[in-house]
This record gives C-alpha cells, sequence and structure tokens, in this order.
C-alpha cells in the first residue's frame, strides 16, 4: 500500500465516503421506494412493455428495440477495455505519460508509487465497466429469444420472468455507465486529491438530478 499523506488520505477519505454515502441511498431508495427514482419507473414500465410486446406479438419491434441496446452496450465495453489496455500500457511505462503531459513528469518522478496505485485503481474500474456492460449483453441476448416464446410452448417464460432478466440486465448497463462516471474521478485523482473532492461533488450532484424522478 502507498504512503499516503494525512493530507491526502483525509481528502481521498472524503471523496470516497460522499461518492459511496449517495450510491448507498440510491440502492436504498431502489429497493424500497423504487418509483421514486428513475430507475425504478424505467424497471417498471419494462415491465408493461414486455408484456404488451407478448400479448400483441409485436416481435419486430422487440428485436430493434433489443438490438439497439446490444449495440450500445458493445460499443460502450469495447471503449472500456481499450483504454484499460492503453493505462495498461501507461502503468508499464511511465515516461509515456510524461511526453504526453509534461505537466505530470515530477509527480510520476516524485511519487512514482502513489501514482501508480491510482492508475491500477483506474484500470480495475475499467475492467469493471467492460465486464458490467458484457454481462448486460449476455442478459439482453437471452430476453431476445425468450421474449419471441409464445406462451403455449414455455409456460416458464412469463412476461414477469422475462422483465426481471431484463432489468437485471440493464442494471449491469446502469452500473457500467456508474463506472464511466467513476473514472473520471480517477483521472482527476491522478492530479491531486483536491480535484478529485471538487469533482467528486460536482458529480455527485448531477447524479441526484438524474436519479430522481422523472
Amino acid at each position: 500500500m502507498p504512503d499516503l499523506s494525512p493530507y491526502e488520505f483525509y481528502l481521498t477519505a472524503a471523496s470516497f465516503l460522499i461518492l459511496g454515502s449517495y450510491h448507498c441511498l440510491w440502492l436504498y431508495r431502489i429497493y424500497y421506494k423504487p418509483l421514486t427514482t428513475s430507475v425504478g419507473i424505467t424497471n417498471h414500465l419494462r415491465g408493461h412493455w414486455v408484456e404488451s410486446i407478448m400479448e400483441e406479438r409485436r416481435d419486430i419491434l422487440a428485436v430493434q428495440t433489443l438490438r439497439n441496446l446490444t449495440m450500445a452496450a458493445s460499443f460502450l465495453a469495447s471503449t472500456g477495455i481499450l483504454i484499460c489496455l492503453g493505462l495498461l500500457s501507461v502503468a508499464a511505462s511511465p515516461e509515456k505519460m510524461a511526453e504526453i503531459t509534461p505537466g505530470l513528469t515530477e509527480v510520476v518522478r516524485e511519487h512514482r508509487v502513489m501514482w501508480l496505485f491510482k492508475l491500477m485503481v483506474l484500470i480495475i474500474d475499467f475492467f469493471f465497466i467492460f465486464f458490467s456492460f458484457c454481462l448486460a449483453i449476455r442478459y439482453l441476448n437471452h430476453v431476445n429469444f425468450m421474449i419471441n416464446v409464445p406462451f403455449n410452448l414455455a409456460h416458464k417464460i412469463t412476461p414477469e420472468y422475462i422483465t426481471k432478466i431484463l432489468n437485471r440486465g440493464m442494471m449491469h448497463y446502469t452500473m457500467g455507465m456508474r463506472g464511466y462516471y467513476f473514472s473520471v474521478l480517477l483521472f482527476l485523482w491522478l492530479f491531486g486529491p483536491i480535484w478529485m473532492l471538487v469533482g467528486t461533488i460536482v458529480i455527485t450532484i448531477v447524479l441526484y438530478h438524474l436519479d430522481q424522478q422523472a
């Protein structure tokens, strides 16, 4: 574990505490007061969408909608893994970063271990983004098949069950997007903990407005 100065430790801890506390409250509202959040509302509406698709046999609409979601998740997963591989290359040879941003040369030289630790946290975040979107694609592909199965052929494939699978996939999609938001804070962390704290406050305010009832 790198040696953190008290100044950096407290500012970094404050950033993680703000972000963690907000998301604990967010998850609590999703599970216990779902209709007060945008995620809960969209989960509820997706249930009605699945039911109408299966009852009215609008197979083409279902496939097109799920295809669009899958394409978006594929693009975001590909972007995440490409950024991750680029960061791994930088971590293997920090002098490349100095060539791109000469202002970080002194920071990298004086706090090499700490800087590499921050970079590894950022790499882990992009791995999380990649796997979140991959899982979203997996669930969306399952829904693609199940939503077109007639009721009389598979009694266990109900709208409620398909909605559950679809919402699970979309939750992974949301987690991937949260990972992208978090990566902004980790990039700011490379320049100093005060930048990360300011970014955390700004992003938390933005997320609060995005997560409210539409």
